[in-house]
């Protein structure tokens, strides 16, 4: 059950950041140069029910993760974060259109061979 708790740790984080970028990009948000304005911006971006979402997520992502540390070593359920990148990646490129090279391929590799490496070994 606790690699399940991780698996929806995992997608619970990954909507929580594909849809912040999203919206942000959607809205086209930009930062105010002063500082009260910034936080002033940033307030009022948490009254978004999108961005509202994404913070629920990362919340929900938070109450499952619990979960997986009261079932698992946090030396074998840490690692499978790095699933994470892998994931923003892969649908950044496809709903998002975030640039696809083969440098971050390469990258995302290495992130996958470590991953296994870890919780082999």
């Amino acid at each position: 059950m606790g690699y399940i708790y991780i698996l929806f740790t995992i997608i619970f984080t990954v909507y929580g950041q594909i849809i912040l970028k999203w919206r942000i990009n959607n809205i086209q948000f930009k930062l105010s140069d002063g500082l009260f304005d910034k936080v002033l911006d940033i307030i009022k971006l948490l009254f978004d029910m999108y961005v509202f979402s994404g913070f629920l997520s990362a919340f929900i992502a938070s109450l499952f993760w619990i979960a997986a540390m009261s079932k698992l070593d946090i030396t074998i359920a840490y690692p499978f974060m790095s699933l994470a990148p892998v994931l923003v990646f892969v649908i950044g490129v496809i709903f998002l259109n975030e640039e696809f090279t083969w440098g971050k391929v390469i990258g995302l590799g290495f992130i996958i061979v470590g991953l296994l490496i870890t919780v082999k070994f």
